[in-house]
């Protein structure tokens, strides 16, 4: 059957598939209140404490991608495993057992990248930044916030999990109990409330860190009392040498592809912070505006991957483009009208971050430029995330390395050479997604993906 011929299942369409994102979604924008809560406590008490959590917040991203991006390899995992056995009606105690290998591997990933976080960080960090002020702020915040890694990569285990078997009703109370957690201790900790000392940027880490041991809890807690004892989530399983290697030979290349993804935000912060410390801070403000339409393109991108894996699995491969067309045309309508918004009320917007006269005034023309890219981030996110529902991960990685050559040139000249205006040094973020969805889109279509295993 061919793809223009074939008629995608109910279970789905369009409904089906806002019911799986609408969770995913609610979870990621209460996540990125973290960040954006952090960014709005910080930009009322200095410039170099801004800019110091911008830097600092994309290196500990990146450190955090790497379970992040094994527990999206877990998930996919699941994801087909989950089709498989919907169709056959057995097999679902397979789901168990790839989530425990989960378990061992992230553990023991977490405590070694901690040691050498603290190991290596204040020197790397040191040599990468030209302002002392923002080295030193930096070096407070990574160190109090290194400690969440375990619970951030336990946390995210559990969201494959649940995204993996198509259940995402919990995202969305996790990430409420997530929230509220960090926005009451970021109040407590940074200013010193209810007679706790003003700790500012170590406060904001601090805060953070013990949100995410409550939200850790909040899935142990839920998953042993909900949670479908078909999968055998109840049963704890030992460390199995081959499942493990299985497991790690899908999920490595989606850990070096978030790390690197991250890693253009640090790449470019890095190139604005020799800009000087306002440019950064605006920098900063921008970015955390310019996550949340980012959320909702990875909210239907999570969704894409699980239900092409699905339907893969299910034996219907000429599904996978229908798909993703589904998908990418709910995207559209959800984000269109939500950047409109933000180019519209700038200055309102901008306000919620900080109430530095010359950093709202500074950030204007850069948001209007972030929202102008942010449209290429709807097909690029949503194709490279259905490339890994295929089981082809390793391709994704090769498309993240050609993109992020072709930006890190991009920047030195606009940026590095040019010292262009923070306006115009953001259109690099454009041109990033553009190469990534040119690269996706042909793969997609030439279909090599029919044959992939996992």
């Amino acid at each position: 059957m061919t793809e223009s011929t074939y008629q995608l299942p109910k279970h789905y369409s369009f409904k089906t598939i806002w019911r799986i994102t609408l969770p995913i979604l609610v979870a990621l924008v209460m996540e990125e209140l973290l960040g954006m809560t952090d960014t709005a406590f910080l930009g009322r008490v200095g410039e170099v404490e801004l800019g110091a959590s911008a830097i600092a917040g994309v290196y500990f991203t990146i450190l955090y991608m790497l379970g992040f991006g094994f527990s999206i390899g877990v998930q996919i995992i699941i994801g087909r495993r989950n089709g498989e056995a919907g169709e056959s009606g057995t097999g679902y105690e397979s789901i168990g057992r790839v989530f425990w290998q989960g378990v061992w591997f992230l553990t023991a990933l977490a405590v070694i990248t901690m040691a050498l976080s603290y190991l290596l960080s204040p020197p790397l960090l040191r040599g990468l930044m030209k302002s002392q002020n923002i080295y030193e702020a930096s070096v407070v915040y990574v160190n109090w916030r290194i400690p969440g890694l375990l619970f951030a990569f336990m946390t995210a285990l559990f969201r494959a999990f649940y995204v993996g078997v198509c259940e995402t009703r919990s995202l969305t109370w996790n990430s409420l109990v997530l929230v509220v957690s960090n926005i009451f201790l970021d109040w407590v900790l940074i200013f010193g409330h209810l007679g706790a000392p003003a700790m500012g940027i170590k406060g904001a880490a601090l805060a953070s860190t013990i949100a995410e041991g409550i939200s850790l809890l909040f899935f142990v807690v839920w998953a042993f009392f909900t949670a479908d004892k078909k999968y055998g989530l109840q049963k704890m399983m030992r460390p199995v040498w081959e499942e493990l290697k299985h497991i790690f030979s899908t999920a490595s290349w989606v850990m070096l592809e978030y790390v690197l993804n991250v890693s253009v935000w640090l790449l470019f912060f890095l190139f604005i912070e020799h800009l000087g410390e306002e440019q950064l801070a605006i920098a900063n403000i921008v970015r955390s505006i310019s996550e949340v339409p980012f959320v909702f393109s990875a909210a239907f991108a999570s969704t894409a991957a699980t239900l092409v894996s699905n339907i893969i699995g299910e034996g219907h491969p000429e599904g996978v483009v229908p798909i993703i067309r589904r998908v990418l045309m709910l995207c559209v309508v959800t984000m269109v009208p939500l950047l409109a918004v933000f180019a519209i009320f700038p200055h309102q917007i901008i306000g919620l971050f900080t109430d530095i006269p010359s950093l709202i005034q500074g950030s204007v023309p850069t948001l209007w430029v972030m929202c102008a890219a942010a449209l290429l981030t709807l097909p690029w996110n949503v194709y490279l995330q259905s490339v890994a529902g295929t089981g082809n991960t390793r391709i994704c990685l090769r498309f993240d390395v050609v993109a992020l050559c072709i930006y890190a040139v991009y920047c030195t000249i606009i940026i590095g050479i040019l010292k262009s205006d923070i306006a115009l040094c953001w259109t690099a973020d454009g041109v990033y997604a553009l190469c990534i969805w040119i690269q996706c889109v042909v793969y997609i279509h030439r279909e090599k993906w029919r044959d992939k295993t996992i």
